[in-house]
């Protein structure tokens, strides 16, 4: 097989694995044009021919045909087979060479390509602790296979609990930390997870609104989308499951389940750290499309008090609606939105702002049971109880968790990291 080897001057972007977000970030950098050309790694032979790969890349069932996705109703099948056997692509005016021998990413031959940046997508290799030479594979493995720096489309997951993360690694949401990305230090990253990029576009402006700066207490659900890691009829749990909820058929369920959305939240906006924050997930039987549902209790001014409106719903979609009139990335609606008006919307997160909501209360003290209080600090305070002025808030975000929100800030970090290498 003859293997192009590109000059310095020509970028190109390798992919690891043709899963869901594998594929939607094929069809985003192919859409976008910032790289010359683009090496796919699936690892295996798929169907009968590069027809089969042809096809898998052309169609899809959520997004519809990546030509009309991309261009509009009027466009045309974009995709021609170049050479079979070398595996090459013409997808519009980008090449594409699908690689379909290596499994392990130390084995992909990502230098002799020309490859700078991986997006790892396989969902397996999320470990940056984990040896390059691993046979069992690593994300550290496309290093030494040529790549500069590789960007996991997924949340880090350290299996020895006992390690800590290497000072190399670094988790960034594009729009809220991207910017300390730092070429000469940083060489394994990751763009988070969907939730928690929507979730960050969601609590950055709240934290940096003074009135809504302090929160004392927060939890997030989501209402999340199914994925492949689900099953489509009931299945016998893999050994060592211990979820064994998503081994039920996502067809006939509502599922629940948990997220690391939270902990990876602090990672990229450190200031969560200081707040009890809690977060689940809920499956439900859709394609893509998913909901956060943010609450928040704020502590009032105390000027204001209970009857005070400086935090308000008004207020909320008030800072958010300015936040969208100045970030691209956060978008707001006052429109009375369903699940599917989102799908492939270019947005971290749509604020649902018609069902917002507020709501102000006390939270009733008893100081005697802070342990370590003065008792001179008790005798001052009649019976010992003191009223708090709160605010509890409901905020709901939408987010197309493949390709409107996701994919497309996966590819804007991607850019961004290839762009600092230069």
């Amino acid at each position: 097989m003859t293997i192009e080897v590109f000059s310095e001057r020509k970028k190109v972007l390798g992919i690891n694995s043709l899963g869901r977000i594998g594929k939607l970030t094929l069809w985003h950098h192919v859409g976008r044009r910032y790289f010359d050309a683009i090496v796919v790694n699936q690892g295996r032979e798929i169907g009968t021919s590069l027809e089969a790969v042809a096809q898998f890349i052309e169609k899809d069932s959520t997004y519809g045909q990546m030509h009309r996705f991309l261009y509009g109703i009027y466009a045309k099948p974009m995709i021609k087979i170049v050479d079979e056997s070398a595996g090459k692509l013409m997808i519009g005016e980008t090449p594409v060479t699908i690689l379909r021998q290596a499994r392990n990413p130390k084995d992909i031959p990502w230098r002799e390509h020309g490859v700078e940046v991986v997006t790892e997508c396989t969902g397996k290799f999320i470990d940056p602790t984990i040896n390059p030479e691993d046979a069992k594979g690593s994300i550290r493995g496309h290093l030494i296979a040529g790549a500069r720096v590789v960007i996991n489309s997924s949340a880090f997951k350290i299996k020895n609990r006992a390690a800590s993360m290497p000072d190399d690694a670094v988790t960034l949401i594009y729009g809220i930390n991207h910017g300390a990305f730092d070429p000469a230090r940083h060489v394994v990253l990751s763009a988070a997870s969907c939730t928690t990029t929507g979730l960050a576009h969601m609590v950055k402006p709240l934290l940096e609104n003074a009135a809504t700066s302090v929160i004392l207490t927060a939890s997030m659900t989501t209402v999340h989308a199914a994925t492949n890691t689900q099953s489509v009829l009931d299945s016998v749990p893999g050994a060592g499951d211990k979820d064994l909820r998503k081994s039920r058929s996502f067809l006939n369920n509502i599922i629940l389940t948990s997220t690391n959305a939270a902990e990876a939240l602090s990672q990229v906006i450190p200031e969560v750290q200081d707040i009890g924050f809690m977060a689940d997930s809920i499956r439900i039987p859709t394609s893509t499309e998913s909901l956060i549902i943010l609450n928040a209790t704020f502590q009032s001014s105390p000027e204001q008090g209970i009857t005070g409106n400086l935090i308000s719903r008004e207020s909320i979609n008030a800072l958010y609606r300015q936040t969208a009139g100045t970030s691209p990335l956060l978008h707001y609606s006052d429109a009375q939105n369903v699940s599917s008006d989102m799908a492939g919307t270019d947005a971290a997160v749509v604020i649902e702002g018609q069902f917002n909501h507020t709501r102000t209360a006390f939270i009733k003290a008893d100081l005697s049971q802070i342990a370590g209080l003065p008792e001179e600090v008790l005798r001052l305070v009649p019976g010992g109880k003191i009223d708090i002025p709160v605010v509890h808030a409901k905020i709901f975000g939408w987010y197309d968790n493949e390709f409107g929100s996701y994919t497309n800030r996966l590819g804007d970090l991607t850019v961004h990291a290839h762009k600092s290498l230069r």
